[in-house]
């Protein structure tokens, strides 16, 4: 049965026993968010909740029957596979082991919005519920997102919007078609959103707000900056930050701390796992004379 909440449901009002071991809420992610759980062998029911949930089955198989909503499954549980609950809707899951569930959450209005943005139709925003769903596309982005929970030092909050954007579409059953006259940003957008970038290195940027910039829509605005500048703009983002960390480094006028903060990284240690993660340097190698690679 769907059971309709108009008011925001708290993240834990269910049965059976469940242990948190990861969470994105200190990472400051707007619109969505996930988290990784061990869950206990036994009948698990779970209420409705006021957003979209995706749980993705982690590690050995498990036997399970599953119910949400009219669907009913019995199967076992392999690693990647996800059941889709959309918002409003209950279900109840019996495993006969101990698993872990990577649980990936969507409010509605951030679906609404993406599905808005790529021309499609109410009925698309409109998620529906599916149990052992798999999807290739889907699974990377989620191993991606899961790596951020995992990661010492979290990428940019900008990487997991694009993520789960990306998550979405999926769900959606979509493809981003942009205009085929049109798959690159005009010299003048791209120099607009470039520059805007750079006076604005040190603050938090979102994909809303750089596609606002180039007038276009977020998933529009990937694709098109993609194929303009041959990366993400997310790694873009990065790299831009990694070169202005470089140069003040260089002119050794600041801390490694302040340096970090100038360049836009939420701290020194998270300027020094990107340095590491792309040019193989630190913060110290480059005070000591080695220069990231151009």
């Amino acid at each position: 049965m769907t059971t309709k909440h108009p008011q925001p449901i708290p993240l834990m009002p269910h049965s059976g026993q469940r242990t948190r071991l990861l969470s994105s809420k200190p990472l400051g992610w707007s619109g969505f968010g996930a988290e990784m759980y061990r869950v206990a062998a036994g009948l698990h029911r779970i209420p409705a909740f006021a957003h979209h949930r995706v749980g993705v089955h982690v590690g050995r198989p498990v036997k399970a029957i599953c119910r949400c909503d009219t669907a009913r499954a019995v199967r076992v549980q392999a690693h990647g596979d996800a059941d889709i609950v959309p918002a409003g809707m209950d279900g109840e899951w019996s495993d006969d082991a101990d698993c872990t569930i990577f649980s990936v959450w969507f409010a509605e209005q951030f679906v609404r919005k993406t599905c808005e943005e790529m021309g499609l139709s109410s009925d698309a925003a409109t998620i529906r519920p599916q149990l052992q769903w798999r999807d290739a596309r889907f699974q990377h982005a989620a191993w991606a997102l899961l790596a951020e929970l995992e990661a010492e030092d979290a990428s940019d909050a900008l990487y997991a919007e694009s993520l789960a954007t990306a998550m979405v579409v999926r769900l959606a059953g979509a493809e981003v078609a942009t205009d085929r006259k049109r798959r690159t940003l005009s010299a003048r957008t791209a120099a607009r959103v470039i520059d805007y970038i750079e006076a604005n290195l040190d603050q938090n940027l979102s994909l809303t707000e750089l596609a606002t910039v180039a007038e276009l829509s977020v998933p529009h605005f990937k694709v098109l900056f993609r194929e303009t500048m041959g990366l993400p703009v997310h790694r873009h983002v990065v790299q831009r930050r990694l070169e202005r960390a470089r140069s003040l480094l260089v002119q050794g006028r600041l801390s490694m701390s302040q340096v970090a903060l100038e360049a836009g990284f939420a701290h020194q240690s998270h300027m020094a796992s990107w340095m590491r993660r792309l040019h193989g340097v630190t913060p110290r190698d480059i005070v000591l004379g080695r220069i990231l690679p151009g």
